[in-house]
């Protein structure tokens, strides 16, 4: 079995129809893993012997004829979300050994479902940065060529799908942490409604912005993962699902729990009719200086494409979104700074072993736990919020949010969606931009803005460059708007054939071998 060419529903089929069972399928991927990570170097925590255990169990459950959606499904995890019983690192030094006593919300409902995990996935340190390369332990790599990053910071997540190392996966958006690594490996992202997913069990980097969300070949497989995990949770006050007037209409299930997308999805027979009449915004400021031209032209053939379908095209102005970047950075910094400050090596974490007193383990032990970006961002939240800045920098941040939230209600009184690029180049070369921290947080200019207003967005395919990376773009909604944008997404993709390309081969005994396989599958 060709492994990157399947989709959850492909997988489904077969489970069901007796072709191939659970644990054969987990052996596969495991198999595969073994085989092609070294080059990818997606996963941190490799899971296979409790994964064969599990796929055993889902058999069983498929034998009575009682399987759901995900049952006897591998699936990976993003190494910031707690698994119990399975270490979660973070991609950091501070957290390498810590092993949570939980799981979070999404994982109790992928449980549910009798999911298999396939293992955690490597990310940029604390989910700070776009590109997987400040990872402690497994600096991942495109599939679609080697030699360039895969985005981030769910750079782990997106390449293994992208590589067929999992069919899909979960990772964490928190200014594009999901959406810019599925445009980097030609893969479906989904950054939910701030609220819509528990956070609950999320290692937290920025508590007001961070979301969970999937990544997946295309948007069926993301949208029915998105399904299986949205809806409220006592364990997180964050998490709402708001009334029909909140929703904008939003299709819920008769208990309100969560999304229900059946009616959203698309095939080419219906794929017009779906969105005739949508009426999509596109912000002439996000494509000037500074994008690519092939990225450009790539969303303006898809613009092109969905108005002779029917759909309603237009250009209008959001000169707001300029000041995204410098707001993001300093909120997200400040949230940093305070969610980081429990790392202290004291109940958990790395501890120094060489401090003369309480103080010195203290400094010791977070400037040898965090990486070199973690501490920039860290040193730059506790500026803004120290007296004599804190109004300077923090409240004009909090005042610009408010404000480009405005923008983006006003946009929505006239449109269904807005339709941006997802980053202003494609996949870079490795060391691109990791020594210039003000070019790697512009990088972020298509995304952030969405996460400061709490909004949803879909990330897909929608071409390639000359030099054969995939170009991704991007659909926002506004609050629980999802199904519209589900359904817009289906739609294209039914239309279009981008999301059907695979890496046609990885490099033949690559250098990967930086990494290597420790006791109990660790990488």
């Amino acid at each position: 079995m060709e492994l990157k060419k399947q989709t959850l529903g492909s997988l489904r089929e077969m489970l069901d129809t007796k072709q191939i069972s659970a644990a054969e399928l987990c052996k596969e991927y495991s198999d595969s893993i073994k085989a092609k990570d070294f080059d990818v170097l997606g996963y941190i925590t490799v899971t296979e012997d409790e994964a064969l255990k599990n796929a055993e169990k889902a058999q069983e459950i498929i034998d009575k004829g009682e399987a759901k959606a995900l049952t006897g499904i591998p699936l990976a995890i993003k190494d910031n979300i707690c698994t119990d019983g399975i270490r979660t690192t973070c991609a950091s030094k501070i957290l390498e050994n810590f092993v949570p006593p939980y799981d979070p919300n999404v994982i109790e409902k992928l449980k549910a479902e009798n999911y298999v995990l396939l293992g955690k996935t490597s990310m940029d340190e604390f989910a700070m940065g776009g590109s997987t390369q400040t990872s402690a332990f497994a600096k991942t790599r495109n599939p679609f060529d080697l030699s360039r990053v895969p985005g981030g910071s769910s750079g782990g997540s997106a390449a293994v799908v992208s590589a067929g190392l999992a069919p899909a996966a979960l990772g964490s958006d928190t200014g594009g942490s999901i959406r810019q690594p599925a445009a980097f490996t030609g893969l479906t992202g989904i950054k939910p409604t701030y609220g819509a997913v528990s956070r609950y069990g999320l290692l937290a980097y920025a508590s007001s912005l961070d979301q969970i969300g999937p990544v997946a070949h295309d948007v069926n497989d993301a949208a029915a993962i998105l399904e299986m995990i949205s809806g409220p949770d006592k364990k997180d006050s964050t998490s709402v699902i708001g009334d029909a007037k909140a929703n904008k209409g939003a299709a819920l299930e008769k208990n309100g729990s969560r999304f229900d997308f059946s009616d959203c999805l698309a095939d080419p027979a219906d794929a017009t009719a779906k969105i005739k009449g949508m009426k999509i915004g596109i912000p002439s400021n996000f494509y000037g200086e500074g994008l690519d031209s092939e990225i450009s032209e790539a969303i303006m053939a898809a613009a092109k494409l969905l108005e002779d379908s029917g759909a309603v095209v237009e250009k209008f102005e959001m000169p707001v979104i300029d000041y995204a970047v410098p707001a993001y950075y300093i909120i997200a910094c400040a949230e940093a700074s305070s969610n980081l400050s429990r790392y202290d090596g004291v109940k958990y974490g790395h501890r120094t072993k060489n401090a003369e007193d309480l103080v010195e383990a203290y400094y010791k032990s977070r400037s040898e736990g965090f990486g070199a970006e973690v501490r920039r961002r860290i040193m730059l939240g506790s500026f803004v919020l120290s007296s004599g800045y804190f109004d300077a920098y923090y409240k004009k941040a909090l005042q610009v949010r408010g404000l480009i939230k405005r923008a983006f209600d006003d946009a929505f009184e006239k449109y269904d969606m807005i339709l941006s690029p997802v980053s202003p180049t494609v996949a870079y070369e490795i060391g691109g931009q990791i020594s210039d921290p003000i070019a790697m947080y512009m990088a972020d200019i298509y995304t952030v803005a969405i996460n400061l207003a709490g909004l949803p967005a879909v990330s897909l395919p929608c071409g390639f460059a000359k030099n054969g990376m995939p170009i991704g773009m991007q659909f926002i909604g506004d609050s629980f708007a999802e199904p519209k944008l589900i359904t817009m997404s289906s739609a294209y993709q039914a239309m279009t054939d981008h999301h059907k390309a695979r890496p046609a081969v990885f490099a033949k005994g690559g250098t990967a071998g930086l990494a290597s396989l420790k006791k109990g599958g660790e990488r």
